[in-house]
């Protein structure tokens, strides 16, 4: 009877995944920001770093370290290093009840502001019976080797166990480990993650199957590599979101970026975009300005809940439509960039606590994705003229290639992925 229970508890587990998975995956879009290498970015919360009012965490979690091999695919004598991880067994049922592991596989930036914003783990663990574990991705947060993220950071030679590979060997060592400690050998793994931590999930379930059982991999862009997707697809899908909201307010937007070309041209002004968009330094160049609005849109397509919402930032519900009606309700005489500068405070200045705007803040720690993108993360994008509301651009692999060899001395490798982890098939 117990075991008759214990299959039907996994079975509602695996039925509820499912459905989530295909209600998740279906509207959600890769993170992509500008036409350099990045991710995540560093724009993700420029505006918070400038608050004293930081939510109180929501979930209730330990938090420990476990020494991490640097390599795992050389028997080489090198340094560990500590990796943290989050973890809670308040609704844990237990090894022989066979209470489920949830497991987050955890992404580019600190673990604890991804714990703090995966709500949906936390609410399934009560009815599933199972303990949640969130660790971190090693070179983010605290989890760095070589004793400082400076070390870590320093040349290609240290950077070079910064990978998907890695990482996801790290989390199988982790959950083996943690499944000895916990006598929890039988007690199955769901693996969970969101945009980059959902591509590793995703991989993982690919890689280790017998680790983990099932992954709920939502926003992963797994297909973003190698021609294997039309590489306007995230731009367009991000100009749909504000088309479908105000045609006006997507045309104000199209227009505004030779408006911002146009007057960085001009005697002084540089000095009036700094100035017209409050930024707390003088602008240098407009390519800077550019990569900061672009930034707010495409975080405002992905976050485009119809609730409010403190992931990326402190949001209104349905974000788009309130930048929209900004940047539309202007009244006349209003100039474009004033428009645009209404616009673009929704996501950066919500709460109105910015002072000023810092346009080369990395308040949780991202940096490191340069590197990946520079490595093996390499994801063709490009911005078309006639559905697209950002300036035209056509991916071009040879300047990626110039800027990674000067930044980091390497050369991407586009096609490792697919090779390492499969695409489409190939006839």
């Amino acid at each position: 009877m117990e075991e008759h229970r214990l299959s039907l508890r996994m079975s509602t587990l695996v039925f509820t995944l499912s459905i989530i998975i295909i209600v998740l995956s279906y509207p959600a879009q890769p993170l992509a920001l500008n036409h350099s290498p990045k991710f995540l970015g560093k724009f993700a919360a420029t505006a918070r770093t400038h608050s004293n009012s930081e939510p109180p965490p929501q979930f209730h979690y330990e938090k420990r370290y476990f020494q991490q091999r640097l390599d795992h695919f050389s028997f080489s004598e090198l340094p560990t290093f500590p990796q943290r991880y989050l973890i809670s067994t308040e609704h844990w049922v237990g090894p022989h009840r066979l209470g489920p592991i949830f497991f987050y596989c955890g992404n580019e930036g600190d673990i604890e502001w991804f714990a703090q914003n995966t709500g949906f783990v936390w609410e399934i663990a009560p009815r599933f019976g199972a303990m949640v574990v969130f660790p971190e991705h090693r070179y983010y947060g605290e989890s760095v080797p070589y004793g400082s993220a400076e070390e870590a950071y320093k040349n290609a030679t240290t950077l070079s166990y910064l990978t998907a590979e890695q990482a996801l060997a790290d989390f199988s060592v982790l959950i083996t480990y943690l499944k000895h400690n916990y006598s929890a050998k039988d007690c199955p793994v769901v693996l969970f993650g969101g945009s980059y931590g959902g591509m590793l999930a995703a991989w993982m379930r690919l890689k280790y199957p017998h680790i983990a059982v099932g992954a709920l991999a939502s926003s992963a862009p797994i297909l973003q590599f190698e021609d294997i997707v039309p590489p306007e697809t995230f731009y367009d899908l991000v100009s749909n979101a504000f088309k479908r909201e105000s045609f006006t307010c997507f045309n104000y937007i199209k227009q505004s970026w030779n408006e911002i070309a146009s007057t960085g041209q001009t005697n002084n002004g540089l000095e009036l975009l700094t100035k017209t968009f409050n930024l707390c330094q003088k602008l240098k160049r407009t390519k800077d300005l550019y990569d900061w609005a672009e930034a707010a849109y495409s975080y405002l397509a992905m976050v485009n809940y119809p609730y409010p919402a403190e992931f990326m930032m402190t949001l209104p519900e349905h974000p788009i439509r309130e930048v929209c009606r900004r940047i539309d309700g202007g009244p006349a005489g209003t100039s474009i960039l004033e428009r645009i500068y209404e616009g673009v405070n929704v996501y950066y200045n919500y709460t109105g606590e910015a002072k000023c705007f810092e346009l080369d803040d990395d308040p949780h720690g991202m940096s490191g994705w340069e590197w990946q993108a520079c490595t093996e993360m390499v994801m063709p994008m490009s911005s078309s003229q006639e559905s697209s509301m950002f300036p035209p651009y056509e991916y071009n692999y040879t300047s990626i290639q110039a800027e990674c060899l000067k930044k980091f001395g390497v050369k991407p490798r586009p096609r490792w992925i697919t090779t390492e982890f499969g695409g489409h098939v190939r006839e």
